[in-house]
């Protein structure tokens, strides 16, 4: 079921305490010389829509939130962004009314790094307000982590930014899109994690490129079977919501 192509009649027939609604968000940012502005959102909408594909009675899916927490971009440029503030609180007010409308299930589907802190902190100021619903949030990759990681060839076992994971995707989902003669290796680049410690930097200061890993090894072969791990990923998790026992 999407939402934004059902009548409110058709949305008022709904069991709102046994679907689950789903709201991918994501970013139109810089991803390096040879991606789309808009690549986290085009992946993270494509899994969306396969999982609502594969539960059409069972998810209800909101049409994408391409604006995302990006600030780390901007010095970049090609890039639009939230404040941190304005971004917690436009999450919290999509989701709000569709609380109050009595839906007790919700999914974050997140494909950018820079929204994972925000979006805790939207749902952590939601939940209090209804204890009696079932709030998640989490990257569409990470379910499907284990299978991700086997497919990748480069010393980057995990997603990262216009990377050999993202390029493949996109070479399998818009191969129009994706500059092939400036895919290239990103060269060294910083982690914002250092012993289990969070180091924080803008993207210029961890990669001069503006993007990380080995886009070089990216195919759409590749992204074929990265994109079905991710969809298999986060379609086991919606399972597990579904069936999981609402909150008193």
């Amino acid at each position: 079921m999407k939402f934004h192509e059902m009548t409110s009649g058709q949305l008022e027939a709904v069991k709102h305490d046994e679907v689950l609604v789903m709201l991918p968000i994501a970013a139109v940012e810089q991803h390096g010389p040879h991606l789309p502005t808009g690549t986290d959102t085009i992946i993270c909408e494509a899994v969306a829509d396969a999982v609502e594909q594969r539960h059409p009675e069972s998810v209800l899916l909101l049409p994408a939130m391409w604006l995302g927490a990006s600030s780390h971009h901007l010095r970049f440029g090609a890039t639009l962004t939230a404040e941190l503030p304005t971004y917690i609180t436009l999450l919290c007010e999509i989701l709000q009314p569709l609380l109050l409308d009595g839906y007790r299930r919700v999914l974050l589907l997140n494909g950018h790094g820079g929204n994972i802190d925000p979006m805790k902190v939207a749902l952590r100021q939601l939940q209090p307000e209804f204890p009696d619903t079932l709030l998640t949030a989490g990257c569409y990759w990470s379910p499907g982590d284990a299978e991700i990681v086997k497919l990748l060839e480069g010393n980057d076992k995990f997603v990262g930014h216009a990377c050999e994971f993202e390029t493949s995707m996109i070479m399998h989902l818009r191969p129009e899109l994706v500059d092939t003669e400036r895919v290239q290796h990103a060269g060294d680049w910083l982690p914002d994690h250092v012993q289990g410690m969070y180091v924080c930097r803008d993207m210029m200061q961890r990669t001069q490129a503006g993007a990380t890993g080995r886009a070089d090894l990216a195919s759409a072969e590749k992204g074929a079977a990265l994109f079905e791990a991710a969809v298999r990923g986060v379609e086991k998790f919606v399972e597990t919501v579904l069936v999981e026992a609402l909150p008193a």
